[in-house]
């Protein structure tokens, strides 16, 4: 066993545990909606169609907004096919996945959803191949009470009261040359402003989204971000960033440090943000949206599309069925937006049911966890109070791109009635026995642990996620300081009271 040392301090606190941090994704994508939260004709469905043991696995997980309803769908979405009666609704190709939209769920039964499954709606406009005239009209429609033509027709398709959506994003990755109506930076920054000017006219106390890079990757990153803040700064409220990670051919180390990369991707567009309002003489603050993140392995074949003339309803896409070791890489990019609430205001794990995502369901057939379910779970429940930036002094790793990096990783949470410690051992192979300095008074709680003998073991419908999380009897709290052996290839949490 290797040795480390953490502390945690009250006095070290970062800002506010943000409720929005535990943010989820449903785009009409794969089976995310039909035969995800969707399916009228399961016998778990309830009277709108919706599937009651996916409800109960959301609240179980804990997420608190769901953004709607892409992701690249949106940017070819028309908002207005998907609202009215069902029978009167077209059926449209979505280019974004070669897929057959046949428009049964829209707007109004994701509101009534996110209802029931007690979530914030965070929608997105299409700025892509429709414009400012279709957002202030979906805005219109969800949010005016009564009166005007779009308040009319949605109290009209049985929704008195209004929606009264906050959240809004500003359309989606128009930095991406895969989607449809890519921009430049320039194009985009001008039409996210404007589109901003008139939804607020509408209702001023929205809160919007530009889109920022879709990568920390993207040639066009950071200077992306200036453009778009130098012509929407005083319109928007936050910027987005999107990331995903997979294991590649630099192997499982380099998976497992993926939060460095996270770390980094906030720091320099926050950087890029602070730079326009320190050139424009700003005093607005503005905050990021890390609005997509995940393990999604990109280049296996779930994530193909279909071809040529095959343009089936909910295809299986992006169905990746996740390891241990992707889940405490979930459970690492948490600690990573956690520790940088200052920045981040809000964040998404992309995506919710069936499309890269915690939460799997069979159509017709049970809902099950897939591992990265967990620490999602855990840490939203646990979660309370002030960030505190945690101590560590721990053993090194090498890694490729980012060179020597602490073995573990950790964050901590501190309110008057609970605190917790959230921690990863990133090491491929070995076990480190942590001793954690805390303030006096403290009491030992829960300690658990998610780790397998096997770092590639997977859940499956036959073999249920939950088993991967245990107990951790090493915990031990003596005077000010608590034991505590962590495996490799771990997630922890240790739950104490404060004094």
């Amino acid at each position: 066993m290797m040795r480390a040392r953490l502390t945690i301090d009250p006095a070290t606190a970062i800002g506010p545990v943000r409720r929005r941090t535990f943010g989820s994704f449903v785009e009409h994508l794969g089976r995310a909606v039909y035969t995800g939260v969707y399916e009228p004709d399961h016998p778990e469905s309830d009277e709108d169609g919706f599937r009651r043991d996916v409800l109960d696995l959301v609240r179980e997980l804990g997420v608190s907004t769901v953004r709607y309803p892409g992701g690249n769908f949106v940017s070819g979405y028309r908002w207005e096919d998907g609202v009215g009666p069902r029978e009167e609704r077209p059926s449209r190709l979505d280019l974004a996945w070669h897929s057959l939209e046949p428009n049964q769920f829209g707007t109004d039964e994701f509101m009534a959803w996110a209802k029931k499954a007690g979530i914030e709606p965070m929608m997105a406009v299409n700025l892509g191949t429709r414009g400012i005239l279709e957002a202030v009209d979906l805005v219109e429609y969800c949010n005016v009470a009564r009166g005007s033509h779009g308040a009319e027709r949605r109290i009209a398709n049985g929704f008195v009261e209004p929606h009264r959506v906050r959240m809004w994003c500003l359309g989606n990755e128009l930095d991406g040359p895969w989607q449809i109506g890519h921009k430049t930076a320039a194009e985009y920054g001008r039409i996210a402003a404007e589109t901003a000017r008139a939804m607020r006219m509408i209702d001023p106390d929205l809160e919007l989204v530009a889109c920022g890079s879709s990568g920390r990757d993207m040639p066009t990153f950071g200077e992306w971000e200036r453009v778009v803040l130098s012509e929407a700064h005083e319109q928007v409220d936050m910027i987005s960033a999107h990331a995903y990670y997979w294991e590649k051919e630099s192997g499982l180390q380099e998976l497992l440090v993926s939060a460095e990369d996270m770390d980094r991707f906030i720091a320099e567009v926050g950087a890029v943000i602070d730079a326009v309002a320190a050139g424009t003489k700003s005093t607005k603050e503005i905050g990021i949206s890390f609005d997509e993140w995940n393990v999604w392995y990109i280049d296996r074949d779930p994530s193909r599309p279909p071809t040529g003339d095959d343009w089936p309803v909910a295809p299986r896409l992006l169905e990746d069925n996740y390891s241990v070791a992707d889940a405490v890489v979930v459970g690492n990019l948490l600690i990573s937006l956690l520790r940088n609430t200052d920045r981040v205001w809000s964040a998404n794990q992309a995506q919710l049911v069936n499309v890269i995502a915690p939460i799997m369901t069979e159509p017709g057939g049970p809902a099950w966890t897939q591992t990265t379910f967990h620490p999602f779970a855990l840490t939203s429940h646990h979660a309370r109070g002030d960030v505190l930036r945690v101590a560590v002094d721990a053993p090194t790793i090498e890694t490729f791109r980012f060179g020597p990096v602490p073995a573990l990783d950790a964050v901590a949470t501190w309110s008057a009635d609970s605190a917790s410690l959230f921690v990863v051992n990133r090491h491929t192979t070995g076990g480190i026995t942590a001793s954690i300095e805390v303030p006096g008074g403290c009491l030992l709680g829960d300690a658990v642990t998610l780790s397998h003998h096997d770092p590639n073991w997977k859940a499956s419908t036959t073999e249920d996620s939950r088993s991967v999380v245990r107990a951790n009897e090493s915990a031990h709290l003596t005077g000010t300081t608590l034991t505590i052996e962590l495996p490799p290839v771990s997630w922890t949490m240790v739950v104490l009271t404060p004094p």
